[in-house]
């Protein structure tokens, strides 16, 4: 068996078993089982596949046909066009979430007057991807980031590291603020809002698979929002923003949560590229300077 006819076996099988984009997956695979590039791969589609990465590929291919993430199976996900370690122990970083990183980046271009630092909070961290992005972007924050998993803090502290930006970020456990003392210029959330009558009827890569707590979250799915909101009411500085990443039809009550939280703020949502609301932003009014 050479390479291209391993590559369109695994395609035929992981389509049969319903897996979305099943000759990229394939690909995915079949590319991390012999280390190569796509590039490399097509090249090399007539070569024969030697008995021991046959093997390898079965077994990584049988592994996607039980509906496990390739990126628990690869061991890396990318995000805002850096590669993280994913595993089990956090959510797969997704591309929606990319508009909360850049926001947050456009609000702290826009900031006036600028500061040398500024002091943010990523809360519920989970594998670290929104805290690293921004701290590869914006050498001037400060960032801490918590979350109720420590594996999920041990897995965001590898991915700092392997980023070069351990030195900048902070790691808490604890439940959003609870652990933290002291006012914010930025709160950064990417929070469990899947309601409990939805969480059942996720596909079988994300029930089956990735952590409940980080995706389960009430009759409703907007709890633990609603939590954030109640604790972070006098913990935004003048003119901080908060950026919450929520579910395409919560925008309009998490709204009006935040308005009987931050009666004096600016409140809104921000669609995504499909044109969903996904992201509430609450702005803390800026002190007025005396003459």
């Amino acid at each position: 068996m050479n390479l291209g006819e391993a590559l369109n076996d695994a395609s035929s099988r992981l389509r049969d078993a319903d897996i979305d984009d099943a000759r990229l997956e394939a690909e995915l695979l079949l590319r991390h089982s012999l280390g190569i590039t796509r590039e490399e791969l097509y090249k090399r589609l007539q070569e024969p596949l030697e008995p021991k990465s046959e093997q390898d590929y079965e077994s990584l291919t049988t592994r996607r046909l039980a509906h496990e993430p390739a990126a628990y199976i690869i061991g890396h996900r990318e995000f805002c066009g850096f590669e993280f370690a994913c595993s089990p122990a956090a959510l797969i970083p997704r591309p929606e979430t990319e508009l909360v990183v850049e926001t947050a980046i456009d609000w702290i271009k826009r900031r006036k007057p600028p500061v040398e630092e500024l002091r943010a909070i990523d809360v519920g961290t989970g594998g670290g991807a929104i805290a690293v992005a921004l701290a590869k972007q914006v050498p001037r924050l400060r960032i801490v980031a918590t979350d109720v998993s420590a594996d999920a803090l041990a897995l965001a502290r590898r991915n700092a590291t392997a980023q070069c930006v351990s030195e900048r970020l902070e790691f808490v456990e604890g439940s959003l603020l609870e652990p933290l003392q002291g006012a914010f210029d930025l709160v950064i959330a990417n929070l469990p809002y899947i309601p409990s009558r939805t969480y059942n009827t996720l596909p079988p890569e994300i029930h089956d698979h990735e952590p409940e707590v980080a995706l389960r979250a009430g009759r409703r799915g907007t709890v633990v929002i609603e939590e954030l909101l109640q604790q972070a009411r006098g913990r935004l500085s003048s003119g901080g923003m908060l950026l919450a990443e929520h579910a395409w039809n919560q925008g309009g009550a998490l709204r009006r949560v935040a308005a009987d939280h931050f009666p004096t703020a600016e409140i809104e949502t921000r669609r995504d590229l499909a044109g969903h609301e996904r992201m509430l932003l609450v702005t803390a009014l800026a002190s007025k300077r005396g003459p």
